[in-house]
């Protein structure tokens, strides 16, 4: 089989054609030789080739059955490199990244209609990862690297800002894909934390709370929180209260570190 076959539009396929951004990404990276390295969505391979020189293991997952068995073929005779033919959201990360007593470094140009799924399953794994370098939609991006009180702020921002410093590498335009997409794109770098960013108490209640505060975004705290399964047992009001919030802000007001306020003292009274 070809790797130059046409791009499928119903997997969201946009390959990188352009040397000198494949060159910055892999720059970006920063893999040190013989790390581990998990390449999610290598299609046709544009930073594979170098991946599986600077790696001492390179595994790949790849959703598209055919390059999946290209990417086989073109590395039978390379024994560090591991194509698995799957989707990277019923992957067990868990175990597959357990594999290695070393942490994972891990690179990707995301499929746009999957990103924010794929960043849920990354962040349940950030203690097995050194550094992540990702490319994204430039709207998804914006939100992972927004402030508090802006349109861009949201569940993303909060969540995966709990546990990994994000920073802006640089911006991708269209004409770097075939086929171009309508939308800039944009790389970022992951870089885990030791400690998480605040104390939230439960991890489980900190989600609960940060997704049920963005769930009505144009509501006020204190009724947005009143539909959440704890308020059957705690006073929102009070709760605000206690926690010096103003329940009358919305929840894109909060920073993370109200946010993990608000939970841990959910944690305790749940």
């Amino acid at each position: 089989m070809s790797a130059v076959r046409r791009p499928l539009k119903s997997l969201g396929q946009n390959f990188l054609v352009d040397g000198n951004v494949i060159d910055k990404i892999i720059q970006a990276a920063e893999i040190r030789q013989g790390q581990s390295v998990l390449e999610i969505g290598p299609g046709r391979g544009a930073l594979t080739a170098t991946l599986s020189v600077c790696a001492g293991e390179l595994v790949l997952i790849e959703f598209d059955h055919a390059l999946a068995s290209w990417h086989q073929e073109q590395f039978k005779d390379q024994r560090n490199v591991r194509v698995i033919d799957g989707d990277v959201l019923k992957v067990d990360l868990s175990d597959l990244l357990a594999e290695r007593a070393d942490r994972w470094n891990v690179v990707a140009n995301l499929p746009y209609n999957i990103s924010t799924e794929v960043l849920f399953r990354l962040y349940g794994v950030h203690n097995r990862i050194s550094r992540m370098t990702l490319m994204l939609q430039k709207e998804v991006g914006d939100r992972l690297i927004a402030p508090p009180d802006c349109s861009a702020y949201g569940v993303t921002t909060v969540l995966l800002g709990l546990w990994f410093d994000i920073s802006r590498a640089f911006v991708v335009h269209p004409g770097s894909f075939h086929p171009s997409p309508k939308v800039d794109s944009v790389v970022l770098n992951f870089i885990p934390r030791s400690e998480a960013r605040a104390e939230v108490g439960n991890e489980d209640v900190f989600r609960s709370v940060v997704k049920i505060a963005f769930s009505m975004r144009r509501k006020t705290l204190v009724n947005c929180l009143k539909s959440a399964e704890f308020a059957k047992k705690i006073n929102c009001l009070e709760l605000l209260d206690v926690c010096g919030i103003d329940g009358r802000r919305r929840g894109e007001t909060l920073s993370l570190e109200e946010f993990a306020t608000l939970s841990r003292w959910v944690t305790k009274h749940i």
